[in-house]
Parts: C-alpha cells; sequence; structure tokens
C-alpha cells in the first residue's frame, strides 16, 4: 500500500529512489496560447549523477526557505515526490509554484501523483495561495496529468520560470 507523507529535508537522499525515464511519443510546443502536437518518439532516460544532484539541490534549497515536500512511499522506498516551491508568484502575489513533480516509472498511471497534487495543492491553501502555478515539462503525460486536474495555460507566464525552461508548458491551477 502507498502512503502520502510530508517529506523532510533530510530525506532528500531518497530522491534517487526515482526512476524518471519515460517513452515519450508525443510533446507539446506552446503557440499564442494553444498548445501544437510535436510527435517525439524517443526514450527519455533516468537522471544521471549530475541531474540527481541537481533535483536534490533544488529540493534541498525549497526545503531550507520554507518550502515543502510531499513523498509517496511502497514502505520505505520513494515512489513518488511533489515540491512546492516557497516564493509566491504572479501580479497578485497568490500562485505557489510546483518546483518538482516526478512519480517512479514502475509506479504511473496509479493515482499517485493526483494524490501528490492534492496534499501540496492543500499545503499551498493553507500558505495563502489561490492558485499553483506549473511549469510542466513538455511532454503528452505531464500536460495531460495537469490538465486533468483543471490546470490550463496561463495567460501571465512567470519571466524567471520561462527563462529557467522556455519549453516547459507554463500553467496555472485555481485553489
Amino acid at each position: 500500500m502507498i502512503s502520502v507523507s510530508q517529506m523532510k529535508f533530510e530525506d532528500s537522499f531518497r530522491l534517487r529512489d526515482i526512476d524518471r525515464s519515460e517513452t515519450i511519443d508525443l510533446i507539446y510546443k506552446c503557440k499564442n496560447g494553444f498548445l501544437e502536437e510535436i510527435m517525439a518518439e524517443h526514450e527519455c532516460p533516468n537522471w544521471v549523477e549530475d541531474e540527481y544532484n541537481e533535483i536534490i539541490s533544488r529540493y534541498e534549497h525549497e526545503l531550507n526557505n520554507g518550502g515543502t515536500a510531499f513523498g509517496a512511499y511502497n514502505g520505505d522506498k520513494l515512489v513518488g515526490f511533489g515540491v512546492l516551491a516557497n516564493k509566491f508568484r504572479g501580479k497578485e502575489h497568490n500562485q505557489l509554484q510546483i518546483d518538482l513533480m516526478y512519480v517512479t516509472r514502475e509506479y504511473r498511471r496509479q493515482g499517485i501523483a493526483s494524490r501528490i497534487l492534492d496534499a501540496l495543492s492543500k499545503e499551498a491553501i493553507e500558505k495563502g495561495a489561490e492558485y499553483l502555478y506549473i511549469s510542466s515539462t513538455e511532454t503528452e503525460s505531464a500536460v495531460k496529468f495537469y490538465s486533468s486536474h483543471d490546470s490550463r495555460i496561463t495567460s501571465e507566464v512567470d519571466e524567471e520560470l520561462f527563462e529557467k525552461e522556455p519549453n516547459d508548458i507554463h500553467m496555472i491551477k485555481r485553489l
């Protein structure tokens, strides 16, 4: 049975349990607020050491600065996680960003990401946010996941996040 609970700073080493690999058949590009489908057909490999170090560093930075993380566990093994960033965004400063969200390959399509998103949403509401800001990878699986959870393309793209990830699909979800 999978349990979801809040993670601590010291849990950062557990991120190495995640296998982010994925077969990607379709990606999206956002043009003038509309999604354009592009056939991709490639295998996205698991992270290499430098990428694990970068993800762990982002996780630790957010948790050190007031962010929150939730993990999904099968016993002691981390099988999914999500990080809610600490910085309020948007013109009204009423948006909190989902900084990281991954479910390990063999555990996908079991409702785990939905449970993590729900926990992050509740935390964002408690912190006073009205929206989640999502800078989603352009993959079909990620965009369809967020879209199926009432996220939509935002008309107010966060410039800082766009500069970091210009190929991402920038979305917003009302809480």
